[in-house]
């Protein structure tokens, strides 16, 4: 049990992050300097 636990985790963390990474791309180039965030940035933001 501890293992689908472990496996269900994360998947969950995955979703979340290719959540993010939507998120943060579908914004601009100068919302995301607002936020200070580079383009090239967004995946290791999203892995946080």
């Amino acid at each position: 049990m501890s293992a689908a636990r472990s496996v269900l985790s994360r998947f969950r963390a995955y979703l979340r992050y290719r959540e993010t990474v939507t998120e943060l791309s579908r914004l601009s180039d100068r919302d995301l300097a607002d936020l200070g965030i580079n383009r090239f940035e967004i995946q290791g933001i999203a892995r946080g």
